[in-house]
């Protein structure tokens, strides 16, 4: 007799998994906290402005401007009040989009956003944060300014993508099948990062893909695993990052992967970073990048005609404070208010003045464009 036959059943799946912890579905938590038919309003006018200057319908400069990551709700309200100001003095030369990323991608570990870790304290309360960052996007749709993410998780987006006007996939998961997949069933434009090395093919092949009718394994509204299909994304495009080799904002970069685009039958009007590897992840140089994308558009040259956009990482207090999670205290945060706690970001007053030279480079773009 073989006494293998006799052993008790061997475990071999969740060896390394400590817990499970239940969510509430995302119709659980939508019908929670819904949206008003006037947020909605101003969702669905974000995403059809948004779309209108992508495809070059609407001759004005799409801004997406913001913290590097949302960490202080109260702070990013307050940030986002006083862009709104600014978005209607600005509103005939810019279209200004509030940047509100609640996840945040690691290249190691680390604090990775508000949904994952509201506490800023290694508690990873997500329920709380899927909460929190839907009732911040309620309260920013309520100041009448649509609002930008970044989509990791292929499962948040089900809680709170009915009030974004306008995605990222970022450089580290451009290349992922999961995230393109992903697009191609959001509801708003979406913008693919080129890759952390630079190249641009990587995204070409992502808005392809993303455009594309696509069926995947995800969840539904009542939280259960389901086939998605999707009808696929037609508003996909490319966002200009820079990469190892160094920054890609120029006009000649520009120009090339505007041909790019138009040679793989993509929509050949795109965004520029002016963070991250276009900036060396300099804060003061995102100024700079953002005043050469300013000359490109009053100038008569292919680049102008190209750039639709521009990301800007913008906050309340220049620069950016470390958040060490081991030593936090949940009660006790003892940050400096309206400082980034990633990416290093520009303070206010040089984002005001910053988007004061882009409206009027909007406006001499326009004028040579007639």
């Amino acid at each position: 007799m073989n006494p293998v036959l006799n052993a008790d059943k061997i475990q071999t799946s969740n060896l390394r998994v400590t817990s499970f912890s239940a969510l509430q579905t995302p119709q659980e938590i939508i019908e929670e906290l819904p949206a008003t038919t006037e947020q909605s309003a101003v969702v669905d006018r974000g995403r059809a402005e948004i779309r209108a200057v992508m495809d070059g319908v609407d001759n004005r400069l799409l801004v997406i401007v913001g913290p590097c990551s949302i960490h202080d709700p109260e702070a990013g309200l307050d940030y986002a009040r006083r862009l709104a100001a600014v978005a209607q003095q600005h509103s005939s030369e810019l279209l200004i989009v509030l940047r509100a990323y609640f996840e945040k991608p690691r290249t190691t570990v680390g604090w990775k956003g508000l949904i994952n870790d509201p506490r800023l304290d290694g508690s990873h309360d997500v329920a709380a944060g899927l909460r929190t960052a839907r009732r911040f996007l309620l309260d920013v749709a309520d100041l009448g300014l649509p609002v930008a993410t970044e989509f990791l998780e292929p499962i948040s987006p089900q809680y709170m993508a009915d009030l974004v006007s306008w995605g990222a996939i970022g450089a580290r998961t451009t290349e992922s099948q999961i995230h393109r997949q992903l697009a191609s069933g959001l509801s708003m434009p979406i913008g693919f990062k080129n890759g952390t090395d630079g190249g641009l093919q990587v995204a070409l092949d992502a808005c392809t893909a993303a455009s594309a009718a696509q069926t995947f394994l995800g969840i539904d509204e009542a939280g259960r695993a389901a086939m998605v299909s999707t009808a696929g994304n037609a508003d996909t495009h490319l966002i200009l990052r820079g990469g190892n080799a160094g920054p890609n904002y120029d006009a000649a970069n520009v120009v090339r992967a505007a041909e790019l685009l138009a040679e793989a039958g993509l929509n050949p009007r795109l965004i520029v970073d002016a963070s991250h590897a276009n900036s060396g992840k300099s804060h003061h140089r995102q100024a700079e990048v953002a005043l050469d994308v300013a000359a490109q558009l009053e100038g008569a040259g292919h680049s102008a005609s190209a750039i639709a956009g521009i990301m800007l990482e913008s906050f309340l207090v220049a620069g950016a404070q470390k958040l060490d999670i081991a030593d936090q205290a949940a009660d006790d945060a003892g940050l400096v208010y309206g400082q980034s706690v990633t990416d290093a970001c520009m303070d206010w007053d040089m984002t005001v003045s910053t988007l004061a030279q882009l409206a009027l480079s909007s406006v001499q773009r326009a004028r040579v464009s007639r």
